[in-house]
């Protein structure tokens, strides 16, 4: 098969290298790509908003299958206009999109096929959402109806947080939901689905906050690993059955099949799985630690998702642990310094079990530079978390770049609560 990734970061590299060691591999393109996927496949610069440019390349290079990375272009259509001229695309069509694409939408689906999830109001006019919220008081959580790249939710601890919010929010993306706080412990759930069927595909915990202790402002994500031991067989069996069965179901029933990977990010709490919020794509950096423990080949399975022949299909992973590091730039997710020399990547994957993808880096003299906010995961296998654990940070440690920083504590709550670990 030739294939196509669309993306430029530490997800695509991630979902490259598994493409590469697939036995139905032809031709491995990844658009545009970054330096570390230069090393496993062509890299082309393709522009992701222009779809005629990316249909012209595919059928230049008879792609058998395109992965959409990022959720920007499936939101904007890139798979139906890739299906109008019959290229076979790993992800969902806009309609299907939009579980993302509006958290407004969403919420009003989980209404109607009555899936788990937070009270909410949807606003279009700041003062009543502030007046709703003066009401209910905080904390209440403030959300950005649009895609936001992960910056479109603000838990509001007090009101003046919330109104703060609301301001920022409602300028930037418009339409507003504000929702109740759940509580619990939050958990990122993936299923593979063909648009009737749906497997699970493993399950990570991610961390957002940008400082060690889950302080400082939420970032696209520092760290995660996988699996959480929150998430047992009986678990995912519920999850499966009150959320992502009904979500396929109501998608099917509206005229909008859901193909492609599910992301329901899951608060577990007293009365079970609420969902947060859904995303239709591999999340970042969780895509890393998940197909680090797949044992099964990628893209047959990626295959049978694009073309609805999921059934029957259970995808086999390792019972190893695995967690992953991001090294971001410094003054990320603000303002960041960009060109700053990283050396010692080599040195890094000679630590048993890592591997470590590119994000924001380019080639600069025969030398990899930062050129974004997070620029590297370093991700690594270990039979526990906290072996995995371990070879992650001795993996950081040797990369050499004082123009990047990273969080010390990544899965130290679980590999505390892991069997003949000392608390």
């Amino acid at each position: 098969m030739n294939v196509l990734i669309l993306g430029s970061g530490a997800r695509e590299h991630a979902l490259a290298r598994a493409c590469a060691n697939s036995t139905h591999i032809g031709d491995l393109v990844v658009a545009p790509g970054n330096p570390g996927c230069a090393m496993i496949a062509r890299t082309v610069p393709l522009d992701l908003e222009n779809h005629e440019q990316i249909s012209a390349f595919c059928r230049k290079e008879a792609i058998d299958l395109v992965i959409v990375g990022p959720e920007a272009p499936l939101v904007a259509g890139i798979v139906d206009f890739l299906a109008a001229i019959g290229v076979a695309c790993f992800g969902p069509r806009r309609a299907a999109a939009l579980l993302e694409g509006s958290k407004g939408f969403a919420k009003d689906f989980c209404r109607e096929f009555r899936i788990p999830t937070a009270e909410y109001r949807r606003f279009g006019d700041r003062s009543e959402a502030k007046a709703y919220v003066r009401d209910r008081g905080a904390p209440i959580v403030v959300k950005a109806d649009g895609l936001a790249a992960g910056k479109g939710v603000v838990v509001a601890r007090s009101l003046d947080e919330a109104y703060a919010a609301i301001d920022m929010l409602s300028s930037a993306n418009g339409d507003l939901v504000i929702e109740e706080v759940l509580e619990g412990e939050e958990v990122s759930f993936f299923a593979l689905c063909d648009g009737v069927a749906a497997v699970p595909f493993s399950s990570a915990r991610d961390h957002k906050r940008v400082g060690d202790g889950d302080v400082g402002p939420n970032t696209g994500g520092m760290g995660a690993y996988s699996p959480p031991s929150i998430i047992t067989p009986q678990l995912t069996e519920r999850v499966m059955r009150e959320i992502v069965a009904p979500t396929v179901r109501g998608m099917a029933e509206r005229g909008s099949p859901f193909r492609g990977i599910l992301f329901a990010g899951l608060m577990i709490g007293k009365e079970g799985p609420k969902l947060i919020e859904y995303n239709v794509r591999f999340g970042d950096p969780e895509a890393e630690v998940i197909l680090a423990r797949l044992a099964d080949d990628l893209l047959p399975l990626l295959e049978a998702s694009a073309k609805g022949s999921l059934e029957g299909v259970a995808p086999i992973f390792r019972p190893d642990a695995a967690l992953a590091i991001v090294m971001a730039a410094r003054g990320y997710p603000g303002v960041v310094v960009r060109g700053t020399a990283i050396r010692g990547i080599d040195e890094a994957e000679r630590v048993t079990g890592v591997s470590v993808f590119h994000a924001g880096t380019r080639s600069e003299g025969g030398e990899i530079v930062s050129d974004g906010g997070r620029v590297l995961t370093i991700t690594a296998l270990g039979r526990d978390l906290a072996e995995a654990r371990a070879r992650a940070y001795a993996a950081v440690d040797r990369i050499d770049w004082p123009g990047g920083f990273f969080r010390r504590d990544i899965a130290s709550r679980d590999i505390a609560q892991e069997p003949g670990t000392e608390r």
